[in-house]
């Protein structure tokens, strides 16, 4: 085992590369958008188990801030509280030495629980810290109501400065934060202020947490959120999110995109395991290019879709053209990452109505994924309605079902049965708790990659994933499915002759680039390994 197999990122493009050039027949005007799904898997080899333990040199990989709501509602049933102090000390117990961390209790403000009110740092794992902090938790009570922006701006204040790679939240709630307007910092405020600081997992326990709540504090800090059906589930469900933490591969991801004259990069965001936006950050100094910041990957697989705008004015129709390049970036936290290739984003300018309505499938999925959820919205704020809502819950459900079944989405259609009365009759079922509803929304929130086709003899994980992004009854030819920004085989390589300071000049618009590059990084866009001299 190589030091560079220890981590491994990978990195494929999916398509539908055609745009149309002129009017469809109805005489409007072209869309000039192109999609791309980008997937972007992260896999750790050789590395010595998921121990957390700081690598040398570096300090600490985990700085870990615990927040329990203790709330006067957390004692209706008291059940809650107490399944929030065990999930909170079996997590304490699961930091290896030297992680740094911290527990906090929420009210309407927020108090320092270990290592105590007044403290101005993070507590460091031990065996003593720990027991300290098991201490603190147990005799927590609860009183008040909630003010969650508080809870978070403490969090922000007391990771600030720590130089631990990965700075996570766990933040549980039985609450809607219904005190944010007498709060000393208003949730928005404090989504504002600690956006890009950590990232936070968001729980909800009981039976009055709201999802939307939970999903926007989580869509905004690069978290997830979830619930547990019984107060007893908490405590496996915090071990098992502990555990992924310590595992942490890679503590941020950078996409680098950098488009060509005349694109504009109009969107990027996370589509699968859930939507998140991703704000652009500037990219070098003065370049055109845009840098996309994600955070605490594990060995898993990320999907992302970037939406880019061109104008076909004076561009050659019929052949590959780049839009734009992706690169992937990771800062240096002490561990060697192996990383891909550049890969470009293409468009093929076409007068052809037929290449130009195709759609790749993993945009469409992303769509399917955008309805379902919205229809799932549709069927609660129906429900609310009582008996006058009925019907259009039960379409609305009904349309969620069909839209799940063409997903092929296992879990969403679980989910979704839960709700319905009877398999089939697409009807809500009477005696439904809110809090029923809550779940059914966290659920439409998570997205699933479409599951990829068996690989046969001599096939292996990039072949699968160059299947996955090639149009499905497109009738694209074979050729498509070289990954992009690999020269075919049987193609030339560059025979554009080499400069003496080791560039190449494009031929179409005297773009100067590295001697490697497989498609000009100019106006034109064009190929150029294989291109005639």
């Amino acid at each position: 085992m190589t030091v560079a197999e220890e981590t491994e990122v990978t990195l494929a493009v999916g398509q539908q590369k055609e745009l149309p050039v002129a009017p469809d027949p109805a005489g409007r005007h072209p869309d000039p958008e192109m999609h791309a799904i980008l997937e972007i898997g992260v896999r750790s080899q050789g590395r010595p188990g998921h121990s957390g333990a700081p690598v040398p040199g570096t300090g600490p990989a985990l700085a870990e801030v615990l927040i329990v709501d203790t709330s006067r509602s957390m004692l209706h049933p008291a059940a809650k509280l107490h399944a929030a102090k065990d999930a909170t000390v079996a997590a304490v117990r699961m930091l290896p030495d030297g992680t740094a961390f911290a527990v906090l209790s929420g009210r309407f403000d927020a108090t320092l629980v270990h290592p105590g009110a007044g403290s101005g740092v993070l507590a460091v794992a031990g065996p003593g810290e720990r027991e300290a902090a098991e201490r603190a938790v147990r005799i927590l009570d609860a009183d008040g109501g909630t003010a969650i922006g508080t809870w978070l701006d403490l969090a922000r204040w007391l990771l600030k400065d720590h130089p631990a790679p990965v700075k996570h939240v766990l933040l549980l709630t039985d609450g809607r934060n219904e005190h944010d307007h007498r709060a000393a910092m208003p949730l928005e405020t404090a989504l504002d202020a600690c956006e890009g600081r950590f990232v936070c997992d968001a729980w909800g326990i009981g039976d009055d947490w709201d999802a939307e709540l939970l999903l926007r504090i989580t869509r905004r800090l690069h978290g997830r959120a979830r619930a547990v059906r019984a107060e007893s589930e908490l405590t496996a469900a915090y071990e098992e999110l502990v555990a992924g933490l310590l595992g942490t591969a890679v503590p941020e991801l950078r996409i680098r995109l950098t488009p060509t004259p005349g694109t504009v990069i109009r969107q990027v965001k996370q589509v699968v395991p859930s939507e998140q936006e991703l704000p652009p950050v500037p990219a070098g100094s003065g370049g055109r290019g845009a840098e996309y910041v994600t955070r605490a990957w594990g060995d898993e697989v990320r999907h992302f879709q970037v939406v880019l705008t061109a104008d076909p004015t004076g561009r050659e129709t019929g052949e590959d053209l780049q839009l734009a390049a992706v690169e992937i970036a990771v800062p240096d936290f002490g561990r060697p990452v192996r990383l891909p290739a550049p890969q470009p984003v293409l468009v093929r300018w076409t007068d052809n109505p037929l290449d130009a309505s195709r759609q790749h499938p993993g945009v469409r999925r992303h769509e399917l994924y955008q309805q379902a959820s919205a229809a799932v919205a549709g069927a609660y704020r129906a429900w609310l309605r009582g008996t006058d809502g009925r019907d259009t819950a039960d379409r609305e459900l009904t349309r969620a079902l069909a839209l799940a079944a063409e997903l092929g989405d296992a879990q969403l259609l679980g989910a979704l049965r839960l709700i319905e009365a009877a398999p089939g009759t697409g009807r809500v079922r009477t005696g439904l708790k809110d809090v029923d509803w809550q779940h059914l929304i966290l659920s439409s929130a998570l997205t699933t990659p479409p599951e990829q086709p068996a690989a046969g003899p001599g096939e292996g994980p990039a072949a699968a994933r160059n299947a996955a992004a090639t149009p499905q009854g497109s009738g694209t030819p074979p050729e498509s499915a070289t990954p992009l920004g690999v020269t075919p085989p049987g193609s030339a390589v560059a025979s554009l002759p080499v400069r003496p300071d080791g560039l190449i000049e494009c031929p179409g618009c005297k773009w100067l680039g590295p001697a490697d590059s497989v498609y000009c990084g100019g106006k034109c866009g064009r190929l150029l390994r294989g291109a005639p001299a």
